[in-house]
């Protein structure tokens, strides 16, 4: 999906390039950017709530990545969050 601040153009030469790199690179890439996005996840649940422990930002960070089943059924007995 093209970003919205990235020309039609701009996306298309930059697809390109990713299809021109190896398959461990691009994995590489994919793996730098999944670490990069849950960073900005965990940075921005910490910046809502300055007061919460690491702990509680690890496990909101968590939460926010996982299905509320299966969340539960990885961490029993963590409270659900309010709406």
């Amino acid at each position: 999906m093209r970003p919205l601040d990235t020309t039609d153009e701009a996306w298309a030469v930059q697809l390109e390039i990713y299809r021109k790199l190896p398959p461990a690179e691009r994995l590489r890439i994919g793996f730098e950017l999944s670490a990069m996005s849950r960073r900005l996840l965990r940075d921005g649940i910490r910046q809502r709530h300055p007061e919460d422990t690491d702990r509680e930002v690890e496990l909101a960070t968590i939460r926010a990545l996982l299905p509320r089943e299966l969340f539960h059924a990885a961490y029993p007995g963590i409270p659900e969050l309010p709406p």
